[in-house]
C-alpha cells in the first residue's frame, strides 16, 4: 500500500478479537533473590504474604471467569518470578484454584510452569505433577558456574542435573531449559561448552536468549559505570550463529528466533503470543489480551492484594485499534520461522496483507531480510540476525 492509505475501522473484521481466550498466563512474582539482569515484576520472597497473594489470585480468577467465561483451555503458563519458590502445600492450593476456574481436564492440554533448578525438590515437583502441570521450563541460563555467579543465579550445574532427575522421577518428560548468551566475559568457547552440556541432556525443547541490559537492574547500573564487560556485537552475532548451527545440527527445529524443539514439542502457549491470539493474564503485573483489549495488572504485592479484594486488579486497560492489531500480527508473527500467512491476515482483518504492508514487505525482500513463501512471508537466514530492524518497520507504516 502507499503509506498515505488510511486504515479503515470496520467492526465486522475486528470480530476475531471477540474470541474467548484458550490460553491462560498466571504470574507468581516471588523469587529467592533478584538476578542481576532481571527487570520482571518480581520480589524477594522473604517476609512476603504468599498465601494472601494466592488467595487474591484466586479472587481474580473468579472475577475474570465471571466476566468472560472460558471455553476449552488449550494452554496454561505459570511464570514469574519463580513459581517453584512456593512450598508444596502452597503449590497444591494454587493449582487447585486454577483447576477450579478453568476447564483443564482434556488430553490435549499443555500446562507449563517455570522452575528454578535451585528450588525444585522431588516433593514440590510431585505436587506440580499431581496438580496438572505437564511441562516444566527450567531457568538454567548457563552450565558455567562462574557465569552463574556473575549473573546472580542461586543455582549451580549440580542443581540443574539434580532438578532434571527429580522431574523425571516425578513423571515429567516434556521439559525445556532456558539458556542465555551475550553475558559478561562470555566467549564463543564458553558458550560451546554450555551447548555441549545442554545437548547431552537430549531434552525436547531449548530456549536461548540474548542478554538485554534493562533499566532498573544491577547490570544497568554497572553498564552505566563502564563496569560490565560485555562481548562485542560481532562476538554476540558469532554466538547466535553457533547456537543455530549446533541446535539445528542436533536435530532441533528453530521454530522461533530464540526457540528450538524436537518435532511436536514446540511451546504451544508462547505460539499464542506469536500468533497474536487472545489470552487471560492473571496475577501481579500480568499482561492479558481479551476481546480486543490489552490490560496490565497492578504490580505491587500489597497493592495487588488490595485491588483483587474489590474487583479486577487492573493498572490500565486499552482497546487495541485495528491498525495496532495489524502491526502486532506482523511484528510477532514474523518471529516465527514459518512466518506470516496471507490467508490468516485476510481472515482476521478482511483485507489483503499486500494492500496494507506491501511496500514494506517488498523492501525487505529486496534487502534479503525477508523471503516470500507459497503462503506469505518469513525471515531469511540474514533476516533472523536482523529481526528487530524488520519488526520495527511495521510500526513505521501506520505512524507515517
Amino acid at each position: 500500500m502507499s503509506k498515505a492509505k488510511a486504515f479503515s475501522l470496520n467492526p465486522a473484521v475486528h470480530a476475531h478479537l471477540a474470541e474467548t481466550p484458550r490460553a491462560v498466563y498466571i504470574h507468581i512474582p516471588f523469587c529467592t533473590n533478584k538476578c542481576h539482569y532481571c527487570d520482571f515484576n518480581s520480589y524477594v520472597l522473604k517476609g512476603q504474604p504468599v498465601m494472601d497473594y494466592l488467595q487474591a489470585l484466586e479472587r481474580e480468577m473468579e472475577a475474570t471467569v465471571r466476566r468472560l467465561p472460558p471455553g476449552t483451555i488449550q494452554t496454561v503458563f505459570v511464570g514469574g518470578g519463580t513459581p517453584t519458590v512456593l512450598l508444596p502445600e502452597q503449590m497444591a492450593y494454587f493449582l487447585r484454584s486454577v483447576r477450579q476456574y478453568f476447564p483443564l481436564d482434556h488430553p490435549g492440554l499443555e500446562f507449563t510452569m517455570e522452575a528454578n533448578p535451585g528450588t525444585t525438590d522431588l516433593e514440590k515437583l510431585q505436587a506440580m505433577k499431581e496438580g496438572g502441570v505437564n511441562r516444566v521450563s527450567f531457568g538454567v541460563q548457563s552450565f558455567d558456574n562462574d557465569l552463574l555467579r556473575t549473573i546472580g543465579r542461586i543455582h549451580n550445574t549440580d542443581d540443574v542435573y539434580r532438578s532434571l532427575e527429580n522431574a523425571r522421577n516425578a513423571g515429567f518428560s516434556n521439559m525445556s531449559i532456558d539458556l542465555m548468551f551475550g553475558l559478561p566475559k562470555q566467549t564463543v568457547d564458553i558458550l560451546d561448552a554450555t551447548l555441549d552440556e545442554a545437548l547431552a541432556l537430549g531434552l525436547p525443547h531449548y530456549s536461548i536468549y540474548a542478554l538485554k541490559v534493562e533499566e532498573n537492574t544491577l547490570f544497568h547500573t554497572l553498564y552505566e559505570k563502564g563496569r560490565l564487560p560485555l562481548p562485542t556485537e560481532d562476538e554476540e552475532v558469532a554466538m547466535f550463529e553457533r547456537i543455530m548451527d549446533r541446535l539445528r545440527g542436533a536435530g532441533y527445529g528453530q521454530y522461533e528466533i530464540s526457540n528450538f524443539a524436537k518435532p511436536g514439542f514446540e511451546s504451544r502457549h508462547n505460539t499464542v503470543y506469536w500468533r497474536n491470539q487472545s489470552y487471560y493474564g492473571l496475577g501481579a503485573g500480568a499482561h492479558g489480551y481479551m476481546q480486543g483489549n490489552r490490560h496490565v495488572n497492578v504490580k505491587g504485592i500489597a497493592e495487588y492484594i488490595a485491588a483483587a479484594n474489590v474487583g479486577l486488579p487492573r493498572l490500565e486497560t486499552a482497546e487495541v485499534s485495528r491498525d495496532e492489531a495489524m502491526e502486532d500480527f506482523m511484528m510477532v508473527g514474523l518471529r516465527l520461522l514459518d512466518g506470516v500467512r496471507r490467508a490468516d491476515f485476510e481472515k482476521q482483518f478482511g483485507e489483503r496483507m499486500g494492500d496494507i504492508f506491501g511496500d514494506t514487505l517488498e523492501r525487505f525482500v529486496r534487502m534479503g531480510l525477508l523471503e516470500t513463501t507459497e503462503v506469505g512471508y518469513r525471515l531469511s537466514d540474514k533476516g533472523i540476525l536482523l529481526g528487530n530492524e524488520v519488526f520495527g518497520a511495521f510500526l513505521d507504516v501506520s505512524n507515517s
